[in-house]
């Protein structure tokens, strides 16, 4: 699937910009292009950034076929020169982003792109799309993942993603926010990922009765014995027939590595908890209760505080799809055009009566601050490329917007870190990206800088995401010379 060539994934507005470009314009101008988004899904209190790996390689693939050309010539859009141009095409510019994994709060820019304006209007589209979704889900992984308070979350949700490309890459967001498996065999093969699963209940009504079956599946798999026990009656029927497989693998000398039950309908609560006296008075208090049916953080939460036995968790529909909030919101705004005498960049900016669709312009990067005793995150701080900051010297850090809230860091109280990182360089990528289980490693240490607060599900303490006074001048006097001309 990293060969497909996702040129023509695009709104035609990219190439008919790109062809105006063309036309009327140099289409060799450089410019800055910045992908950010403007709030956190889920009211969260951070958000995941996630599918840099598919965005290189989409990048990387990146030309038109001569079908492509072919099928634009049938539009009556666009003329035979800019079509031939398009023969030729390719990706010649620079881009940096923020590392997949990484724990990013609203305004900053995850992907940046200084390139051609042609080149840099057409990735536009992919590298939103892309990075909304991946983004999306392993935000609400996170979410999940909190809620389950240390037990394992397996994600279960390809047959209810929109189309395989959801259930494939969604599986992989999820993966990299901490699940511990994947129902998804081809992001298995695909990434190098664990894949989990146990049966449904229809291998338990094919068989004779609930007990026959649970035997097979036993002597299958006794290294990895998870009954699903609701067919028929999960107290009556269900868990005494599991305990009855058990005893019989522990008599005939079979080590019970990994065993349990796994409960898909039903009071959760309540049956995890006579689930698990049973099992107990049984012999097997290590078994494994699992639960899957319809779980998001709220449900999880809720059986958490109801006492639910249950110590690991089978997340679908609501994980695969951010069911509660489907979409990421990432925008791609134009921040500077470079000045041909010069050399400089121009910066530019959008304006809107909402506060927010304001746009920071400029050449920009993102330090982010931590409190040197804790590791914890105090702000982030968007700046321009040029600037320098040491944490020997003293910092003050004030909001962009309500500007006396300020906070004065004293030398060597903190630490920074430049956030994004070069990924290709004159269009060749000097970027390698980590396996999928590497990402994950990284994400934890991620979530581990967050304070507490910040991580809470509901009303969450908001991490700042403050400007450079030099970013925050720049965009006050674009601000007042549109103003003036106004």
């Amino acid at each position: 699937m990293a060969q497909r060539n996702l040129t023509l994934l695009t709104d035609l507005y990219e190439l008919t910009m790109m062809q105006g470009y063309f036309k009327e314009k140099d289409a060799n101008e450089t410019v800055i292009f910045d992908a950010f988004y403007r709030s956190n899904p889920n009211n969260n209190g951070y958000s995941i950034c996630a599918g840099l790996e598919q965005v290189i390689e989409y990048v990387k693939n990146l030309h038109f076929d001569k079908e492509d050309v072919d099928y634009l010539r049938t539009t009556g859009l666009f003329g035979e020169d800019f079509l031939d141009y398009l023969h030729h095409f390719k990706f010649t510019g620079d881009i940096y982003a923020i590392p997949e994994g990484t724990v990013v709060f609203p305004r900053e820019p995850l992907v940046k792109v200084i390139a051609p304006i042609m080149e840099a209007q057409l990735v536009e589209t992919a590298i939103l799309n892309i990075i909304n979704h991946q983004s999306l889900i392993a935000t609400k992984t996170a979410r999940v993942i909190y809620a389950a308070q240390g037990d394992g979350v397996m994600e279960f949700g390809l047959r209810r993603a929109q189309g395989p490309d959801a259930g494939i890459y969604g599986a992989r967001a999820a993966m990299i926010a901490g699940c511990i498996g994947t129902s998804n065999v081809l992001a298995g093969q695909m990434f190098d990922v664990p894949i989990k699963g146990t049966h449904a209940h229809s291998w338990i009504m094919s068989f004779p009765d609930e007990l026959t079956a649970f035997r097979t599946y036993a002597k299958l798999y006794p290294s990895a014995c998870i009954l699903l026990v609701d067919t028929y009656d999960t107290l009556k029927s269900g868990v005494p027939n599991a305990i009855k497989v058990f005893n019989e693998m522990r008599e005939a000398g079979i080590p019970l590595t990994f065993y349990g039950i796994r409960l898909d309908s039903g009071d959760l609560a309540y049956l995890s908890k006579k689930a698990k006296k049973m099992l107990d008075a049984a012999g097997f208090p290590d078994a494994v209760i699992s639960a899957s049916n319809d779980l998001d953080e709220n449900l999880i939460s809720s059986l958490k505080l109801q006492g639910a036995t249950i110590n690991s968790w089978g997340v679908g529909t609501n994980l695969i799809t951010s069911k509660d909030c489907p979409s990421f919101g990432g925008v791609y705004k134009l921040a500077a055009v470079k000045d041909k005498k010069t050399g400089e960049f121009i910066p530019k900016i959008k304006l809107s009566e909402n506060a927010e669709k304001i746009t920071n312009p400029g050449n920009k990067t993102i330090q982010r601050i931590y409190n040197k005793e804790t590791g914890k995150i105090i702000a982030d701080l968007i700046c321009l490329v040029d600037e320098t900051y040491n944490s020997k010297d003293p910092l003050l850090l004030f909001d962009p917007v309500e500007t006396w809230k300020k906070t004065h860091l004293a030398p060597d109280s903190y630490t920074l870190r430049e956030l994004m990182i070069p990924v290709f360089k004159d269009g060749v990528c000097i970027y390698e990206s980590p396996k999928v289980m590497e990402l994950q490693a990284y994400c934890k240490s991620e979530l581990a800088t967050l304070w507490e607060e910040s991580l809470r599900l509901e009303y969450p303490h908001r991490t700042h995401v403050d400007l450079s006074q030099p970013l925050w001048n720049m965009k006050n006097q674009l601000l007042d010379s549109y103003h003036f001309q106004g």
